[in-house]
C-alpha cells in the first residue's frame, strides 16, 4: 500500500487543472512503457470539470492508446443525463477527433441487460476479466494506470456506501447495487480490490460540504465506515483537495 498524499490548490478550477496536468503525464508515461493505458473515470461534479479542464489542456492527451473504464454508473436508460457516461460524453468524449482505443461503459437499463442490473454487473466483471484475467480479485497488480474517484459527503467513493454490503466484497471485481441511498437505487460499482489494483489512486474533492468527510476518512482505517479510506493505489495514493475541502 502506498502513502497518502494531500495536493491542495486554491478552488475547483485550479484543482481541475492541476489534476489534468498531472493526468496527462501519468497516462503519456504509461503509453511510452507499455504501449497502451488503463484509467478509471469518475462521475459527479468534479469529474465534469476535470474533463472540461482537461479538453482546454494545449498539449496533446494519448487518446488513441487510451482505454477508458468507469468506476461505477448509474443504472438508467443509454442516454439519461444522470448516467455518468452520459455527462463524460457531454463534456468532453463527443468532441475528441481522436477516439480512445476503447470506451468501456457500464450497462443501461434498457440495453443488453434487460432491466436486470445484476446481469449487467456480471457483464461489466467479464469485460475486465477479458482485459485483466482474474488479476482483479486475486491481487495481481497493478492492473490500471490511473483510478479517479469523488467522494461524497457521507464518505462514499464510486458507489460504495457506508455500511453497504458491497464495502465487504472481496471476492468479485464488479456489484450490483439495489438500495442506493442516493437516487436512483441501482447502480453497478467497481469493488475495493479492482479499484486498489491502480498503480494510483486519485481522490478529486472540492467543496466545503466535503470538509467534514474528508476528515472522517483520512482518519480512519474502516473501510465500510468510511469507504473512503479503502482505496489506495499500489504506488500512490493521492487526495487532490481544494482548500475549502482540506479545511
Amino acid at each position: 500500500m502506498s502513502d497518502v498524499e494531500r495536493r491542495v490548490r486554491p478552488d475547483k478550477a485550479t484543482l481541475a487543472d492541476a489534476v489534468a496536468e498531472r493526468f496527462l503525464a501519468a497516462v503519456t508515461e504509461a503509453v511510452e512503457e507499455r504501449g497502451v493505458a488503463h484509467v478509471v473515470l469518475t462521475g459527479g461534479s468534479m469529474g465534469t470539470t476535470f474533463l472540461e479542464a482537461l479538453g482546454r489542456s494545449p498539449n496533446e492527451v494519448p487518446w488513441a492508446s487510451l482505454h477508458l473504464w468507469w468506476g461505477d454508473e448509474r443504472f438508467l436508460p443509454e442516454g439519461d443525463g444522470e448516467r455518468n457516461v452520459t455527462q463524460a460524453r457531454d463534456a468532453l468524449l463527443d468532441d475528441l477527433t481522436v477516439a480512445p482505443a476503447g470506451i468501456h461503459v457500464m450497462a443501461a437499463s434498457d440495453g443488453a441487460a434487460a432491466g436486470d442490473v445484476a446481469a449487467g454487473a456480471s457483464a461489466y466483471a467479464a469485460e475486465l476479466s477479458e482485459a485483466f484475467g482474474d488479476a482483479l480479485v486475486q491481487g495481481e497488480v497493478p492492473a490500471f494506470d490511473v483510478v479517479m474517484l469523488g467522494m461524497g459527503p457521507d464518505t462514499h467513493v464510486a458507489s460504495l456506501f457506508p455500511g453497504h454490503e458491497q464495502t465487504r466484497a472481496d471476492t468479485v471485481s464488479v456489484a450490483a447495487v439495489t438500495n442506493s441511498p442516493k437516487p436512483p437505487p441501482e447502480r453497478i460499482t467497481m469493488t475495493f480490490p479492482t479499484l486498489n489494483s491502480a498503480r494510483e489512486v486519485w481522490l478529486m474533492v472540492a467543496g466545503e460540504d466535503k470538509r467534514d468527510a474528508v476528515r472522517a476518512a483520512s482518519g480512519s482505517d474502516d473501510r465500510v465506515a468510511h469507504p473512503a479510506c479503502g482505496v489506495h493505489g499500489q504506488a500512490a495514493t493521492v487526495w487532490w483537495l481544494d482548500e475549502a475541502a482540506a479545511g
